[in-house]
């Protein structure tokens, strides 16, 4: 999987709690190959396009300011439902690079570290700072909602607001930092020990080589 270090991005805000991942992708796309860039094209499907498939422009994603946007801002509970992992490739095929939240569908968290995309759990009063960062009146005079600019940083933790040197600490357990710091699933992260492995198990064969006969 991609590495995650540090990401200078646009965020969007996705509004609505329990958000679920058929909402994230609906089941009728999901018989496609993982790496299919028309995933892209799935994310949100049924809130971006109308029955006749024509982008609905109300949708913040579909509205050309938002095209780059690689962070979404959601609310509570983000990803629940179904266990289905191309909710994950989805979003990735979008662009997104992480997702920021209250709380997340605990499988749909998972498939994120997974696959390399950082889910961030913040205080409502977090969330609620960002979002209105992107529906600032004073900045935005004609109200409509603009991407906010965040630089999100794995190795120290921390969320940057580009435009208000706000900084913003998260935590995420040091297990998953390390992978996505290092780009590594689990079982790739269990072969970079690879060489230590072997030397312990030299050694401890060597002090008891009876364990060897006891395998022949």
């Amino acid at each position: 999987m991609r590495a995650f270090t540090q990401l200078q991005g646009l965020a969007a805000s996705i509004p609505g709690k329990n958000i679920d991942t058929d909402q994230i992708i609906p089941a009728r796309f999901l018989k496609r190959s993982r790496t299919d860039p028309a995933y892209a094209d799935y994310l949100f499907h049924d809130l971006r396009f109308n029955d006749s498939n024509v982008a609905d422009l109300t949708f913040v994603l579909n509205q050309p300011a938002f095209s780059h946007t690689n962070i979404l801002i959601a609310d509570e509970n983000f990803g629940c439902g179904s266990s289905r992992e191309a909710a994950v490739y989805a979003l990735e095929a979008f662009g997104i690079r992480a997702v920021i939240a209250p709380s997340f569908g605990d499988i749909f968290f998972n498939n994120c570290l997974k696959n390399g995309l950082l889910p961030i759990r913040l205080q409502q009063r977090d969330i609620d700072i960002l979002s209105r960062s992107s529906a600032d009146t004073e900045n935005n005079p004609d109200g409509a909602y603009r991407p906010i600019s965040l630089y999100v940083d794995l190795n120290d933790c921390t969320i940057r607001h580009g435009q208000r040197s706000t900084t913003i600490p998260f935590s995420i357990d040091p297990f998953w930092q390390e992978c996505l710091l290092k780009g590594l699933d689990e079982i790739d992260l269990t072969l970079s020990y690879q060489t230590s492995i072997d030397a312990f198990e030299t050694k401890h064969l060597s002090a008891a080589p009876w364990l060897t006969h006891a395998h022949t």
